[in-house]
């Protein structure tokens, strides 16, 4: 099987500008003559961003969910979902290989349009119009290259390389070509998209669309990674090349320019960032998507599992349907979040499901879902797992992120630095706790500082497929991961900054959920048993009783749920049910290739010890 896949197909999607006649038997010299046709050309390397085997599923919820956010619950099996998890996936398992394929289609159908739309009449002597649109055409088609790249690089470091139609390629079977080259090809390609992609507030395109600042953003995100730590095939180690600096400030340049252009901003309410992604009418009023994979059609080529696979969990019964939500969040992650103030711990983490009669239930910490995706924000009920919900790629917040960190690399934390990470913490905070005794005090040295970014991003990004990413190029992910398990064994104990957590837990469930009611009205609406609540403001709230010793005695009329008690030495470190049981340094930070496509190709080799 050749690693080039040809054929150029676009498909019709609910965005107008979708909607173009199928190019694919077209003749490239026909096909971008026509700036319908260009642009359907440009559509078919849009969709292979999406459906289960692209962001759909595979890319954003199963390969980035090992962190100290989030994992995909369940234990060790090296051929199923759990192995990624655990950092101990074999070659063999089979949801290696698709998503592998379809960035590599979506690589080649961005090579035909790289190579032919500026050979095009409409490119180099149309109308300035035509020719405006064609060059807004090729820009889009770096970028996406540029994104199916470093998909392919952060899950499986060197990969096979080619900037051409397969056609036009003598050999197909490809040997590795070094990351850092790669990376330094697409750096400078972003480079030129910049130039010919406009501004969305020039062209008036939907957050599913490659922007100015979705281009700047992303050359951003990738000058990190090449500045960044990375597991290296030649020396078989975590390392970063001493020229680290150069790409700090590329992104610190690019984040620059998409701040001091004022066309994004955060969204005033955490919440509503996520609501908007689902279809329902709420608006991101701010802007703060840069850039969304849209996800329509109702099928597992074009839609998204989110709200399915990685939201809270539903009875089947429910008048919702069923959602799996397999996603699970690490139980210390509940108590990094501030306990009254900040805003993002009860839109991230669902630690309930909705039962067969619409109750919320609560659950214990080792059963907490990921809740920035939720079926019931939807109009979709039922049995359907596809539920039109986009995935968001670029946000502001991440912007601001990326600057706060590469200016303190470059400078240490400056001014416009620690205004960055300042707005991010006072979006996150109700107003009422926009107080530096709850939010914190920034810290004004470099090392300080930096800590400081990795905990805002950790709060901030939690289930957006980022944490992991950002760790390995941190060189952190060994370090995180033991810290999970000591932090886990003193939940478990009630030792530390643990020690008020109760051991169980009493409630009864409450109906009070839905696409009208926000995340705080439904965690102030638990029915829980918190003691004396006229003499304490907080009676039987989330915020008190999750950080209060229980009763000593079971109160009557109340269930009773396993809260410490659930977490289990066998959960910490057990050999195939412990978090991250297989994590091996120098070699889980990436993937096997499957081992289909290896024996497809006879260049190709299994690195890093697999």
């Amino acid at each position: 099987m050749s690693l080039l896949l040809g054929g150029l197909v676009a498909t019709s999607s609910c965005e107008d500008y979708l909607e173009v006649e199928n190019p694919s038997t077209l003749a490239q010299d026909t096909m971008f003559s026509s700036l319908s046709y260009a642009e359907g050309a440009l559509t078919g390397v849009y969709n292979q961003l999406s459906g289960d085997d692209g962001y759909g599923s595979r890319l954003s919820t199963l390969y980035p969910n090992a962190a100290d956010d989030f994992v995909i619950s369940g234990d060790w099996n090296p051929e199923q979902r759990m192995g990624i998890a655990h950092f101990g996936v074999s070659p063999a398992y089979s949801d290696l290989q698709n998503p592998f394929i379809q960035l590599y289609r979506g690589i080649e159908r961005a090579n035909i349009c790289i190579k032919y739309i500026p050979l095009s009449p409409l490119y180099t002597s149309g109308t300035v119009a035509e020719q405006a649109a064609m060059k807004k055409f090729y820009g889009e088609a770096l970028t996406l290259r540029a994104q199916f790249y470093h998909e392919l690089i952060r899950n499986w470091g060197d990969v096979p390389a080619h900037f051409e139609p397969s056609a036009e390629v003598k050999d197909l079977y490809l040997a590795k070509t070094d990351q850092d080259e790669i990376y330094d090809k697409l750096l400078e390609d972003l480079k030129l998209a910049a130039e010919l992609v406009p501004w969305m507030g020039e062209s008036g395109d939907p957050t599913t669309r490659v922007t100015k600042a979705a281009v700047k953003g992303l050359r951003a995100r990738i000058a990190l990674a090449r500045g960044g730590y990375a597991l290296r095939r030649q020396t078989k180690a975590v390392e970063r090349r001493a020229n680290y600096l150069d790409y700090y400030k590329i992104a610190r340049d690019e984040t620059n320019d998409i701040i001091q252009r004022k066309e994004n901003n955060l969204n005033p309410s955490y919440e509503n960032v996520f609501r908007s992604l689902h279809g329902n009418g709420v608006a991101d009023v701010t802007k703060e998507h840069i850039w969304q994979v849209g996800a329509f059609g109702g099928n597992s080529r074009t839609d998204t599992k989110l709200g399915f696979g990685n939201g809270p969990r539903i009875d089947g019964a429910s008048k919702y349907g069923r959602a799996n939500g397999l996603t699970t969040a690490i139980p210390t992650y509940f108590y990094a979040f501030d306990s009254i103030g900040d805003s993002r711990r009860d839109v991230t983490i669902a630690y309930f499901q909705v039962d067969g009669t619409d109750n919320k239930v609560l659950t214990t910490p080792m059963l907490m879902r990921e809740g920035k995706f939720r079926k019931y924000w939807t109009a979709i009920s039922g049995a359907n797992q596809t539920l039109g919900i986009n995935w968001p790629l670029i946000r502001y917040a991440d912007v601001l992120l990326m600057f706060a960190e590469s200016e303190n690399e470059l400078s240490g934390p400056t001014g416009p630095a620690i205004a960055a990470l300042e707005s991010i913490r006072k979006r996150a905070f109700f107003d009422a706790y926009e107080t530096e005794a709850r939010m914190g005090t920034i810290p004004t040295d470099k090392s300080g500082f930096f800590s400081a970014i990795v905990k805002e991003r950790y709060l901030e990004f939690g289930g957006e497929g980022i944490r992991k990413y950002d760790l390995i190029r941190w060189n952190l992910l060994q370090a995180k991961i033991n810290e999970v398990k000591a932090e886990l064994t003193r939940m478990k104990n009630g030792t530390g900054r643990y020690a008020n957590v109760p051991t169980h837990i009493f409630y009864n469930p409450n109906k009070l959920l839905g696409p009208g009611v926000s995340a705080q009205q439904e965690m102030a609406n638990f029915d829980l048993f918190g003691g004396a609540a006229s003499t304490d403001p907080l009676g039987g709230s989330v915020n008190k009783v999750m950080y209060t010793p229980g009763p000593t005695t079971d109160p009557a009329g109340y269930r009773k749920i396993n809260w410490r008690a659930a977490i289990t030495d066998a959960q910490i470190n057990g050999a195939n049910s412990g978090f991250f049981s297989h994590f091996t340094p120098n070699h889980s930070e990436l993937f096997p290739i499957y081992f289909g496509i290896i024996n497809s190709n006879y260049r190709l080799t299994q690195d890093y010890g697999y």
